[in-house]
């Protein structure tokens, strides 16, 4: 199992933020932003490019989710970036999709 399935199992605690049936929102432990929140689809799903047609309607979710979380944390006004890493070269750290909300100060560009 990996560290989000976990997680989504409650074998490992967590600052929930969110949850539906088909996700979960949690506080990241080392935040990059000052609000920094991962949302993780419960169904496990290694990545965006292994995602499968059969996953359209979760990924669709996920966005959503991510949306209502951040309108939740108050980051609607001033806006939040959504990231999804791709691969190791991208930052990917667990292999299980996951979108990160970053929001409550200025994001720079181009990111890392």
């Amino acid at each position: 199992m990996t560290l989000f399935e976990r997680i989504v199992a409650r074998e490992i605690p967590s600052q929930i933020v969110h949850e539906t049936e088909d996700f979960i929102a949690i506080r990241d432990i080392a935040p990059q932003a000052p609000t920094h929140v991962l949302v993780i689809p419960k169904k496990p799903v290694v990545r965006l490019a292994e995602a499968a047609a059969a996953d359209e309607a979760l990924l669709g979710k996920l966005m959503l989710g991510a949306a209502e979380v951040a309108r939740k944390l108050g980051l609607e006004r001033n806006g939040y970036r959504l990231v999804v890493n791709n691969g190791r070269d991208a930052g990917e750290a667990v292999p299980h999709l996951h979108l990160h909300v970053l929001g409550g100060r200025a994001m720079t560009w181009p990111p890392g």
